[in-house]
């Protein structure tokens, strides 16, 4: 057995005895098997506990007037229009006890209609666009809302294991109050035929859980003849809690 069938059979005996042992994980496995990475890079030693007075003395400095209402429009951001189709995400970052979180600097990155990245890492042969750079940012507004215009992004292969592809995503990047809260989680499209056989999405071995990592199509948001709009909220805290990634560092 090779290939996808051997990472799904590993993903079917994960998931197995956690819901025999009645466990339940909201957050990604840092040390998780199909996910062939993770077993080199999940930290092996006792954690140690950063100065965050320290950190912030050689992190970068930025202000409101640094952010503009362009960076949160990624079709926008080059001569001509990006290829693929168009949407808008957006929802409310709240915490624990639904209060919203507000001017925080949110950011994302993801790839193209293509599923290719702007990286001299991802050389698999899908079409750059010049037109798309796939990266975006804005900050949450009084209500804890955010809003990026964007192109959905296309699935792509990886070299985890024989014709493995990722689901489409988008990734999310969230600052608190300094550089030293960060947070980064990823957002899926809803129905992706991928979910099941994508050991990173799987890493999270609650469903409800990775049901959290799923935006909504809300027709509200779509307009007219212009782009398909999706809705994801993001939890910070509580048992409703979003996974991020590397939750334990």
């Amino acid at each position: 057995m090779t290939g996808q069938a051997e990472i799904s059979a590993e993903i079917a005996v994960i998931q197995a005895d956690y819901a025999s042992a009645g466990i339940e994980e909201s957050q990604p496995r840092l040390d998780y098997p199909p996910y062939r990475s993770s077993v080199l890079r999940h930290p092996k030693r006792a954690l140690h506990l950063a100065d965050p007075e320290a950190a912030e003395l050689q992190a970068p400095c930025f202000g409101e007037c640094d952010i503009t209402p362009l960076d949160a429009d990624l079709t926008t951001q080059h001569a001509g229009a990006p290829i693929g189709e168009r949407t808008v995400v957006t929802g409310r970052i709240v915490d624990g006890n639904g209060r919203p979180v507000r001017r925080q600097l949110v950011e994302i990155w993801q790839a193209n209609a293509s599923g290719r990245y702007i990286h001299r890492g991802d050389q698999h042969p899908a079409p750059l666009d010049p037109n798309f750079t796939g990266a975006g940012r804005c900050l949450t507004d009084d209500d804890g809302c955010y809003r990026f215009t964007t192109i959905k992004p296309g699935p792509y292969p990886w070299r985890n294991h024989h014709n493995a592809w990722r689901p489409a995503h988008i990734h999310f990047s969230l600052f608190g109050g300094d550089f030293t809260q960060r947070m980064i989680t990823q957002m899926y499209f809803p129905g992706d035929p991928l979910f099941a056989l994508d050991p990173i999405y799987q890493s999270i071995t609650d469903q409800k859980a990775r049901d959290r990592l799923v935006a909504v199509y809300d027709h509200d948001i779509t307009s007219h003849e212009w782009a398909t709009g999706y809705r994801w909220d993001i939890v910070l805290t509580g048992s409703a809690a979003t996974p991020f990634e590397d939750h334990d560092d």
